[in-house]
């Protein structure tokens, strides 16, 4: 069983093209996309309708869809700034109506078992009514990681939602693929685990691609909040 691992595409078009098209070649079993496919990039529509149309390929709840499908947090959060309400208000609003249905059936957690090894996926460490996220632990050591996942029986785990790429041994091996997405280079970033006889393999991809077009599309389109989110997800390449 040969599956790849992607998370947190965060509507980065070119990124995502770039790394279906290394995955493809690749080959593989099944696709499983760890949340956030929305918010932060120029093209949810677009990533969306690829993400969907490519073959075998399961998703899990981010908190970016959670957004679109249960309305933003109210009262406002001290945490969340009018830029970044303004952000996904904008994200909502290109996006067709229809597809909060589609999006509202993908589970928070999704648990298979490949070769005998169980393995779970979950866009991170949920809280205690299983659809809201725990809060992003910078330095994490494995004692953190298996308190965060101590809900989950499982050997292996693969999360996103910190957008760093991370693979860690604790009581389980936790396993981070890196956002797609969102990087200080423009490259795209996923695994691939290999399962064979109660045995699991992971290898860390990277695709580098022409991000000269998400600059443009992010100016032409006007998204809000875009000097924040070039300073904070793109390393302040642009």
């Amino acid at each position: 069983m040969k599956i790849v691992v992607i998370t947190d595409v965060h509507a980065n078009l070119p990124a995502l093209q770039a790394a279906l098209e290394s995955i493809r070649t690749e080959g593989y079993d099944l696709i499983f996309h760890t949340g956030d496919a929305i918010g932060a990039g120029p093209h949810p529509a677009e990533c969306l309708a690829l993400l969907l149309d490519a073959p075998n390929l399961q998703f899990v709840m981010g908190n970016h869809e959670a957004y679109l499908v249960d309305g933003l947090p109210m009262p406002q959060p001290d945490w969340m700034s009018d830029g970044e309400v303004e952000h996904h208000l904008w994200t909502h609003a290109c996006l067709d109506v229809q597809i909060r249905s589609v999006i509202a059936k993908w589970p928070y957690v999704l648990e298979y078992e490949f070769e005998s090894v169980k393995t779970t996926f979950v866009h991170y460490g949920l809280a205690p009514s299983g659809r809201e996220f725990q809060s992003i632990s910078r330095r994490a050591t494995a004692a953190d990681w298996d308190a965060m996942f101590t809900a989950h029986d499982t050997s292996l785990i693969f999360y996103g939602h910190d957008h760093r790429a991370s693979d860690v041994e604790g009581r389980a091996r936790y396993v981070n693929p890196g956002s797609l997405g969102c990087y200080r280079q423009a490259v795209a970033r996923y695994c691939v685990a290999e399962f064979q006889r109660g045995q699991c393999s992971v290898t860390h991809h990277v695709v580098p691609y022409d991000d000269t077009e998400l600059r443009k599309a992010f100016e032409e389109r006007g998204v809000p909040d875009r000097e924040f989110i070039y300073r904070a997800f793109f390393g302040e390449r642009f």
